[in-house]
């Protein structure tokens, strides 16, 4: 579970949320009736500081985090924030996780 934020997009989040340097961006799980990772629940947004921050990634002066109670929406996969130049605007991927290769070799 890896989170993955595009220069871009944490260029707009600066811009559209007036975020100074050193601000922070949780991605949390809300209910809704839209639809996102699982049936019943979307991608919400806060500014406000991490308490136990499990994937965090620092761009442009920001921090952009998913608190440990969070993770369960993103079980599986990774998230990826991408800036819609077209749209002005971002865009949520969810990729499946990607398998990392865990065996040993031995000499």
């Amino acid at each position: 579970m890896e989170l993955r934020i595009s220069p871009d997009a944490a260029r707009w989040y600066k811009r559209e949320l007036n975020l100074a340097e050193g601000a922070s961006l949780r991605f949390f799980p809300r209910y809704s009736s839209g639809g996102g990772l699982h049936p019943g629940f979307s991608l919400g947004i806060s500014v406000e500081n991490p308490e136990h921050p499990v994937l965090k990634e620092e761009l442009e002066g920001v921090a952009f985090f998913i608190e440990e109670q969070d993770t369960w929406y993103l079980q599986g996969y990774d998230l990826v924030v991408n800036y819609l130049a077209a749209y002005d605007d971002i865009e949520y991927v969810y990729e499946a996780e990607r398998e990392h290769n865990t065996s040993a070799t031995s000499s």
